[in-house]
């Protein structure tokens, strides 16, 4: 995963505020007669959970008014539980009510994220690690990656000039899957290859090469591949894992299980932000 920067979290974050701003303002705050009065607010949980994006939400609420004093309650990546505050902010008015949404959509977002890849973390073996996809939210993919390690979880390469992972439509397109991993070797990349059955797997058992993902294969399928494996490769399993039927995959040995919806599917937290 490249690095957080303030540099990303506030472009981002500005995006976001011209987003909800443009093209002339809040015209509500606008019409309050003390809106230049310095008040406090806090942010409560409103639910147990994982938090993180503090620094996003503390963006918002900084990029609006630079008066702003933003405590932190908790850390990214601790859990939380239901009614405790999360941050206290002190600002003028129009600064905490003109940013609050912004502030709260980026905490919300990625402690949704953080806090079901958690629950994914909490049932596997030690052994398997959970990871995420390229399955992001356009142009947010480094927060929702950030917010998945702060979960607990790993990360999947980041795009695709990171890795080389031969899948389905690749073999399909090259036809000679042999020729394919040859010249992917010769980049010196991590290569990941995609089987979906025994024989695709017995096809590059003895080619080098990182890892190899299993594709939506059955418990019974997958533990029989790994025994043939031997070791010989990092193994993945790719293909609707949920929270139902992880720890049961996990439980073959597989090193890796990818779950596309700790990113794509992941309920926003719930928080409020009440002024004192």
């Amino acid at each position: 995963m490249q690095k957080i920067n303030n540099k990303y979290i506030k472009s981002v974050v500005q995006k976001a505020l011209s987003e909800d701003l443009s093209p002339i303002g809040d015209l509500t705050t606008s019409l309050i007669e003390s809106k230049n009065k310095i008040i406090t607010a806090r942010i409560i949980a409103k639910q147990n959970g994982v938090i993180s994006g503090l620094d996003f939400c503390k963006a918002a609420f900084k990029l609006i008014g630079k008066e702003t004093l933003f405590k932190k309650k908790i850390k990214d990546g601790e859990k939380i539980r239901k009614n405790k505050v999360i941050a206290e902010i002190i600002a003028k008015t129009k600064t905490i009510l003109t940013a609050e949404r912004t502030a709260l959509n980026f905490l919300n977002h990625s402690s949704g994220i953080s806090t079901l890849t958690n629950k994914f973390v909490n049932k596997v073996k030690k052994k398997t690690k959970i990871c995420c996809t390229r399955k992001t939210t356009p142009n947010l993919r480094l927060l929702e990656k950030y917010a998945v390690k702060k979960g607990g979880g790993s990360n999947h390469r980041f795009n695709l000039s990171d890795e080389i992972l031969i899948k389905e439509n690749h073999i399909t397109s090259e036809i000679n899957l042999k020729k394919l991993i040859t010249k992917a070797s010769k980049t010196n990349k991590v290569i990941t290859v995609e089987v979906e059955n025994l024989n695709q797997l017995k096809e590059i058992l003895g080619f080098k090469f990182k890892r190899i993902l299993f594709d939506n294969m059955n418990p019974k399928l997958l533990s029989k591949c790994l025994k043939l494996c031997k070791n010989r490769y990092e193994t993945e399993y790719s293909g609707n894992a949920n929270l139902k039927n992880v720890n049961k995959i996990s439980r073959t040995g597989v090193d890796r299980i990818s779950v596309g919806s700790i990113t794509h599917s992941a309920k926003s937290f719930d928080s409020s932000l009440l002024i004192d």
